[in-house]
C-alpha cells in the first residue's frame, strides 16, 4: 500500500504514506506544527533511495487526517502514531521527529514503541521536549505570553500568521543575508492551511505546555538529538541541551547558524547525518 487511512479508537481518520520494500527497515517520520507528512518529502525520497521503507502520517487535525475537534494533545498524538505503526506492523523502526513531532516521538517511544519492542532508534530534530513553557522549574523556557500571541494571531487571521512564520523565523529567512525561497514559504503555508484551525489552535498548548521530562528519562534506545543554534522557534538551550542530559543513550549534534526548519534548507547536510546514525 502506498497510502491510506487508519481509524483510531475515537474515530479519527489518520492519513499515512508508506513507500518502499516491505522487508526493509522502516523509517517513520513525525512532522511539526502545523504541517503535514509532506514536510518530510526530501527525507523520505532520500531514505527510499538508500533502500529503506519510509512511513509518515498527518497528525490528527493536520493535512489529510480528520479535522479532529477533540484529542489535540500529546497523548493522542502518540496513540495515533502507534495506531499507524500497529496497523502496518512495523518493527525495528527508527522514529524521526521534528519540533512537535519530536515530542510525539518521545511520548510514542516511551509509552508504546519501546514497551512493544518495535523501536530500534529515535531522532529528535529541533524538538520541543522536555518543556517549552517558562515555569519556576524551567526558567529558560518561553513565556506564556508568546504562545498566547500565537493563539491570538491564529484566531484573528490564520493565513497571515502562517505566512509570517514561514517567511520569518521558521527558516531564518528574517536573518541578514538569508537566501529566501518563496516556494519553500508557499509550501509551508500550503501545508498549514490544509489542516483544521481548531486542532492547530489547541496544538499550541500541546507543544508548549506538555512536560516530557519523564518521557526522555524512559527512553533507552539510541537517540540522536539535532538542533541549530540559531533556532528562533524552539531555543536550543532549553531543548537539545536539556534533552541530552535526560536521555540515557543520546548523541548530540548542534549545527552552527542553522534555523528551526533546517531539515528543509540544509537537507544536503542533515540527510547524510541521519543516514549515518541509522546505519551505525
Amino acid at each position: 500500500m502506498s497510502s491510506g487511512y487508519v481509524t483510531t479508537k475515537d474515530g479519527t481518520e489518520i492519513f499515512f504514506k508508506d513507500w518502499g520494500p516491505r522487508d526493509a527497515q522502516p523509517i517513520v517520520f513525525h512532522h511539526g506544527w502545523p504541517l503535514s507528512a509532506d514536510d518530510w518529502d526530501a527525507q523520505m525520497l532520500f531514505f527510499l533511495a538508500n533502500g529503506y521503507r519510509v512511513v509518515a502520517h498527518d497528525r490528527r487535525g493536520h493535512g489529510r487526517s480528520s479535522q479532529a475537534g477533540t484529542g489535540n494533545d500529546m497523548d493522542h498524538y502518540a496513540a495515533d502514531a502507534s495506531a499507524v505503526v500497529e496497523h502496518l506492523d512495523l518493527k525495528n523502526a527508527v522514529h524521526i521527529g521534528h519540533s512537535t513531532g519530536g515530542g510525539e516521538v518521545a511520548r510514542y517511544v516511551a509509552r508504546y514503541g519501546q514497551p512493544q519492542g518495535r523501536v530500534a532508534k529515535a531522532v529528535l530534530v529541533s524538538s520541543v521536549p522536555p518543556l517549552m513553557l517558562k515555569t519556576p522549574d524551567n526558567p529558560g523556557g518561553t513565556p506564556i505570553a508568546v504562545f498566547d500571541g500565537f493563539r491570538s494571531a491564529l484566531a484573528a487571521n490564520r493565513a497571515e500568521f502562517y505566512a509570517a512564520v514561514a517567511s520569518g523565523p521558521f527558516y531564518g529567512f528574517n536573518r541578514p543575508g538569508a537566501k529566501v525561497s518563496q516556494p519553500v514559504i508557499d509550501n509551508w503555508w500550503r501545508q498549514g492551511m490544509m489542516g483544521g484551525a481548531l486542532a492547530q489552535y489547541e496544538g499550541i498548548k500541546a507543544f508548549s505546555e506538555t512536560d516530557q521530562t519523564d518521557d526522555l528519562k524512559t527512553i533507552t534506545v539510541p537517540t540522536l538529538v539535532m538542533q541549530g543554534d540559531d533556532d528562533q522557534v524552539v531555543p536550543y538551550t532549553d531543548a537539545a541541551m536539556l534533552q541530552i542530559k535526560l536521555l540515557k543513550n543520546g548523541t548530540l549534534k548542534i549545527y552552527k547558524g542553522y534555523p528551526h526548519g533546517m531539515l528543509t534548507v540544509h537537507g544536503d547536510v542533515l540527510n547524510p547525518d541521519l543516514l549515518a546514525f541509522v546505519k551505525a
